[in-house]
């Protein structure tokens, strides 16, 4: 199990991104002591933001999932670094391993200074085109606030469908936009 906690991701590669996977091990640790510095040490990026240490987002989330089972961790959190200038500048995750429908939803988090810059859009991307290639995926789902214009901004450029509204125990209420991986092959792969 231990050797389950260690493992790592190959990193995702964009125009101007990377997104580094981070073990199950350094999760906990950034999690339960908010020390990124195992997962710094020996890194060639730095994190001068504190992405996931001061505002820990999708942690509380995930790491009672990588505890209960270290396997599905290989779908969670990702740094965002910036290639040029080498700093994080947010993170990304998928929710969980696909659902008994092959549903898998993310989540993600750009600093502010970075919004606006297409930054969310090619990190979504380059999760999504991985997913693709995962077992068992049907479907991807992208939910957001109503009032979040920013992030509705977002799906409705990779168009996709809106499917309803859900209300989410922390957040309220939350518009629900899903695509199959056949449509979205068709519009982004093939």
């Amino acid at each position: 199990m231990d050797s389950e906690l260690d493992l790592v991701q190959e990193t995702l590669v964009t125009q101007r991104l990377e997104l580094h996977h981070i073990s199950g091990a350094n999760l906990i640790t950034l999690f339960e002591e908010r020390d990124d510095s195992p997962i710094l040490k020996g890194a060639n990026f730095t994190n001068p933001h504190r992405v996931l240490v001061d505002f820990q987002g999708p942690l509380h989330w995930r790491v009672p999932q990588v505890k209960a089972d270290p396997g599905c961790n290989k779908w969670f959190v990702r740094q965002i670094v910036l290639k040029p200038s080498r700093e994080i500048i947010g993170s990304t995750s998928f929710h969980g391993v696909p659902d008994e429908n092959g549903m898998v939803e993310i989540g993600l988090g750009i600093e502010p200074e970075f919004h606006n810059q297409g930054f969310a859009k090619e990190a979504l991307m380059a999760m999504w085109k991985w997913a693709l290639d995962q077992p068992g995926v049907k479907s991807f789902r992208y939910t957001v606030s109503p009032d979040n214009a920013p992030s509705i901004k977002v799906i409705e450029y990779f168009g996709f469908p809106f499917t309803g509204v859900q209300i989410d125990e922390e957040d309220g209420p939350e518009n629900v936009y899903e695509i199959s991986v056949a449509d979205f092959k068709a519009k982004f792969v093939d």
